[in-house]
């Protein structure tokens, strides 16, 4: 019909789009229930891959924490504009880098590994590879907003209202990126601590 939306656009009422899920469904989670968080780290297939890869997750977080801090900081005890412009030009271009380049490697080389190695949980892939696409129009209206703070910032007037709004939008931001890296997390540890030896 012509009313409906292009196959490639987002449908916004869908329960599995990253801004509304509140986890995966039952179905992606089969894995999981066998391999369950508290014993990833001493399962005999988690090997040094796998300890990076949950790192950089862990960075990701580290960053995001920081970023949102100092700016709730800057918000009650303005400081220094311009040091203030360093420090989170410094954190957001690592954070929008660092993810961008994270989510290439994973697109292109690890959920199609993953994903042929355990097809029951394909579907997952594809909701992943999803939030990608999400969390990079994410990224750019991040790099836009740290943008017009630290032109804020560095002309003076105006900094404080500028530190609430990018606070605001780091708080968004935050929530979709804990959302996939869990989600992330809950779907490919098992897969890998399940498929390990024949990957």
């Amino acid at each position: 019909m012509a009313d409906d939306p292009p196959e490639d656009e987002p449908v916004e009422d869908d329960p599995l789009a990253l801004a509304n899920r509140t986890g995966l469904p039952d179905a992606l989670r089969v894995l999981l229930a066998e391999y369950p968080r508290d014993l990833w780290t001493s399962h005999r297939n988690f090997d040094g891959l796998t300890r990076f890869w949950l790192e950089r997750h862990l960075g990701f977080r580290q960053l995001m924490d920081g970023l949102q801090g100092r700016t709730r900081v800057f918000l009650d005890r303005p400081g220094d504009p311009r040091a203030e412009a360093q420090q989170v030009h410094r954190m957001a271009s690592a954070l929008i880098q660092h993810l961008q380049g994270h989510h290439q490697i994973e697109d292109q080389h690890y959920f199609p590994v993953l994903a042929a190695a355990e097809t029951r949980l394909e579907r997952g892939f594809d909701i992943l590879d999803a939030d990608h696409h999400a969390l990079d129009a994410q990224l750019h209206a991040l790099a836009e907003a740290t943008n017009g703070y630290l032109r804020a910032l560095i002309d003076g007037p105006g900094s404080h209202d500028a530190a609430g709004a990018f606070e605001a939008r780091l708080s968004g931001f935050e929530r979709l990126l804990d959302r996939h890296l869990s989600d992330e997390e809950d779907l490919v540890v098992p897969v890998i601590l399940h498929h390990a030896p024949r990957l």
